[in-house]
């Protein structure tokens, strides 16, 4: 089981002054690993950039750097990709070990620790976009009664924000602290993504944040809309003895066939699709368009 995908994700600044210098940081490439294969990738980037360096960010996504020297008024880095996304292993959520296990598993004990717990021991911990608060750790509470099979808790957890939360593209922006996304119950797949983080997290759970895309179908009878789709986010959790385990909050599934994996890291802040540093360019916001088309029905 498998499909192929053609990706294109186009990003356009218009300035409102003349940009002197720019230095961007680029996630764009799927993430090499055993669920899914990068057959082709191209970049286009408008205007030519001074220096371009492809390499592998702290967390092992791939990573492009930018440099643009001289004076422009306006940016566009255009990407497409073809990938093969392969089945995954279902994990067996009710034989996955005790939540408190798991966390004990985690914790510092002064005794030297297997190459995988300590790697996962990097996502326990309060990063910028993932505040760490009590009111987020009693919101999880029920999901986590005594013995609850880890990844059966983290399903409850999915199933309990996809329940109460409203999706909602207008609710929130990048910054919008957790606190108040939980109050107002509305967001967008990133502030669940972020929510489900800083809960798991207040267990003392190992939890990272995974960017990529979804496959969206448009209404029956219906073409797709080029430039349509938009970035996704979801959850993987660090299971001893099953490894990680992806989460889908804002659709309550666990991703498969129809998501791609671009990068993983802490939160937003580690893994955006571009973000840099400029000097000049006034005010000015991105215009993003992105378009996800299945390669064998395109072929069919």
């Amino acid at each position: 089981m498998s499909a192929r995908y053609r990706v294109l994700h186009a990003t356009h600044y218009r300035y409102d002054s003349p940009v002197s210098l720019a230095q961007q940081l680029v996630h764009l490439w799927p993430r090499p690993c055993a669920w899914q294969v990068c057959e082709r990738k191209v970049m286009e980037v408008d205007p030519a950039p001074t220096r371009r360096r492809d390499e592998t960010d702290v967390f092992g996504n791939p990573l492009t750097r930018l440099a643009l020297e001289r004076q422009h008024e306006a940016l566009r880095v255009s990407t497409q990709v073809e990938v093969e996304v392969l089945a995954r292993p279902q994990p067996d959520l009710a034989g996955s070990l005790a939540w408190e296990q798991a966390r004990a598993m985690l914790a510092y004990s002064g005794q030297p620790m297997a190459a995988e717990l300590l790697e996962a021991c990097r996502y326990r911990f309060e990063s910028p976009y993932v505040r760490l608060k009590q009111r987020l750790e009693l919101f999880a509470a029920p999901c986590f009664p005594a013995g609850q099979p880890l990844l059966l808790g983290v399903q409850a957890l999915m199933e309990k924000i996809f329940r109460e939360f409203t999706f909602d593209a207008g609710a929130t922006q990048v910054a919008t602290p957790l606190l108040e996304v939980l109050e107002r119950r509305r967001g967008v797949c990133q502030d669940f993504a972020h929510l489900m983080l800083a809960c798991l997290r207040s267990r003392g759970l190992a939890a990272r944040y995974v960017s990529g895309y979804l496959l969206t179908r448009p209404p029956p009878g219906q073409a797709r809309l080029i430039g349509a789709d938009a970035s996704h986010a979801w959850v993987s959790v660090f299971c001893p003895g099953q490894g990680w385990v992806d989460f889908d909050p804002t659709n309550n599934l666990r991703p498969a066939l129809e998501h791609i994996t671009l990068a993983w890291g802490r939160d937003f802040s580690d893994v955006s699709p571009l973000r840099g540093v400029i000097l000049g360019g006034g005010s000015h916001d991105p215009e993003v368009q992105v378009t996800v088309l299945p390669l064998d029905a395109e072929e069919g």
